[in-house]
């Protein structure tokens, strides 16, 4: 939860609006005019009054005067209350555009271990719901605020023009409105606070049950989860009523004040036309001023709620914006890539009061492959991570041709690994385009090259339009073990100098990952290659194979020289083959 101070946020807010200055001017001058024309029309209602004398004594030239000047003022209203409505919009949207953009690409840049210990779900709320309402809370701000207040001070302009007596009653009782208002407003800020808060956790618990929907009803979590959720969405409707409750009680409380004010203009205006202090049309258009003063201060108490709730929302997407970037990228750009790779006493832990990884030493010739195995959190899959610098080490140094990666920009580094990862991701889009992401230029004929060297030319002819057919977000045309495919003919495509598998065959089955070796081979030939498997069937070949346990190289060899020594690997591999 978002825990800065209101002003604080609210300076945050005025200085994103710096840069829409021009048009923050045009709105502010029609909201100007649309307020000076409406409220000349109850001065000219009262004179229209006044032309009305008595019983067959009308001014009829006056009248038609006052009308046609009351039509002019209605025209003007009209026309720069619509340009300031447009200016508005665009100013409230290309702000929370901008914001919203900005958010996804601070999400894009945000250390993983931010993204890894934060509900993923609170993320999507950040972007998706919370610039929406701090949007709608900036709209009304722009469209109520300004003319409200521009009303209340034109208001008061023309009633001491009218009776300088009557107006004092209204302008003495104004503060009692606004100090009932604010003391209410505080409150909201903190609820509606927790509510958004309390949103997006809601939200990810939905994410994380429909992504594991087959799990949850596999264990008959069905009730269990129910519970869990009508728990969060009891304390979301809490703190959801308790926020509607503060905010609804201040329109009906400054508008008790403003009758109140209203009836007392009525009666002590009513003696002065008795006594001849003020004319009959003088009284209307005062009383019309004094209803139309008492309109804004309503108005303004629910700006202020809807702000109060829009700061909350623009608070915790600043948050999100102003998040620690991923690392320090670095300068240097390789080219030519060989492979060589060199770890030198890396020390590394996610947690730091739990150690993982320790005085990593480790040195990969060009072109060698490398097998990573050993037991579930040794630390196999964090090497690769620091390797692409999806972390950063906390000590020692991870070389690519005696280069510090911590040197090379990001993206020219990532560019020269190629990754396939046990958890496979497919965009939105054909099968061609997933393809082609890797390499945009591809053509036609590569694509289905590449498919036929994974097997995957097959499953995509069955496909309803082959390789134009449409992935959805969840990809249900597909299982695991194809996508796993697609993800390999993707990388086939590009391959760069060095490649990552990661489980790269977990979803395949064991006969089409013997069809495939051939591909893999192809792709690994003359590249440096790291492999983290599970099936010690598919390392076998590999150049060296490290044995990881808690963080450290306990074993190191070929297949044979590790089984010769008959040590960890040695029980692990016959283990499986028993």
């Amino acid at each position: 939860m978002n825990n800065k101070p209101q002003s604080q946020i609210l300076k945050r807010v005025l200085k994103e609006l710096k840069s829409y200055n021009i048009s923050l001017l045009v709105s502010i001058l029609c909201a100007l005019v649309t307020v000076y024309f409406t409220l000349r029309i109850p001065i000219l209602t009262g004179k229209a009054v006044d032309c009305i004398i008595g019983a067959g004594n009308i001014d009829y030239d006056g009248l038609l005067l006052i009308l046609k000047k009351m039509s002019v003022a209605v025209a003007i209203t009209f026309f720069s209350q619509w340009i300031m409505n447009r200016v508005n919009n665009k100013i409230t949207y290309t702000v929370t555009k901008n914001l919203r953009e900005r958010a996804f690409n601070k999400l894009q840049n945000m250390r993983l271990s931010d993204i890894d210990s934060h509900p993923h779900g609170d993320y999507v709320s950040r972007i998706v719901s919370d610039a929406d309402t701090f949007s709608d809370g900036l709209l009304m701000g722009f469209t109520q605020l300004f003319t409200g207040v521009l009303t209340i001070i034109g208001t008061i302009y023309f009633m001491l023009m009218i009776s300088w007596k009557i107006a004092l009653i209204v302008i003495i009782a104004t503060p009692f409105s606004l100090l009932l208002a604010r003391f209410i407003s505080g409150k909201t800020y903190k609820y509606f606070g927790k509510q958004a808060s309390l949103r997006g956790d809601t939200t990810s618990y939905i994410e994380e049950m429909i992504i594991n929907k087959n799990i949850v009803r596999n264990m008959d979590y069905e009730d269990d989860a129910l519970n869990h959720f009508e728990m969060m969405n009891d304390n979301l409707a809490d703190a959801s009523m308790k926020a509607t409750f503060y905010s609804s009680i201040v329109n009906p409380s400054t508008r008790l004040i403003n009758n109140i004010i209203y009836a007392a203009v009525g009666v002590v205006g009513g003696l002065m036309a008795v006594s001849g202090g003020i004319t009959v049309g003088g009284l209307t258009s005062f009383l019309s001023y004094a209803s139309t003063y008492g309109k804004p201060f309503n108005e303004i108490s629910g700006v202020i709620t809807e702000f109060q709730n829009a700061l909350a929302c623009a608070g915790r997407l600043f948050e999100m914006i102003d998040a620690d970037v991923e690392i320090n990228d670095g300068s240097k750009l390789i080219d030519d890539v060989k492979g060589h790779i060199e770890f030198k006493n890396v020390s590394f832990s996610y947690d730091k009061n739990k150690k993982l990884i320790e005085n990593l030493n480790l040195d990969v010739k060009p072109g060698q492959r490398i097998a990573i195995v050993g037991p579930t959190g040794a630390g196999k899959s964090t090497i690769i991570n620091l390797l692409m610098r999806f972390y950063d080490i906390d000590k020692g140094q991870i070389l690519i041709d005696g280069t510090d990666i911590r040197d090379i920009d990001i993206d020219n580094l990532r560019k020269n690994f190629g990754m396939v990862l046990q958890e496979t991701w497919l965009k939105e889009g054909t099968i061609k385009e997933n393809l082609k992401m890797a390499n945009p230029t591809a053509t036609d004929e590569e694509i289905i090259a590449a498919a036929k060297e994974t097997h995957s030319h097959s499953f995509i002819k069955r496909m309803p339009k082959g390789y134009d057919t449409v992935l959805s977000g969840d990809n249900g045309l597909l299982s695991q073990g194809q996508m796993q495919l697609l993800c390999i003919t993707r990388v086939m495509l590009n391959i760069p100098p060095m490649l990552i598998l990661d489980e790269a065959t977990s979803s395949i089955d064991t006969r089409t990952e013997q069809k495939i070796q051939s591909a893999f081979a192809k792709m690994m030939e003359g590249r440096t290659t790291f492999v983290v498997a599970h099936r010690l069937s598919t390392i076998r070949e590999a150049d060296v194979i490290l044995f990881v346990k808690n963080g450290q190289i306990v074993e190191q060899g070929t297949h044979f020289e590790l089984l010769q020594k008959n040590g960890f690997y040695a029980k692990l591999y016959r283990s499986q083959i028993n």
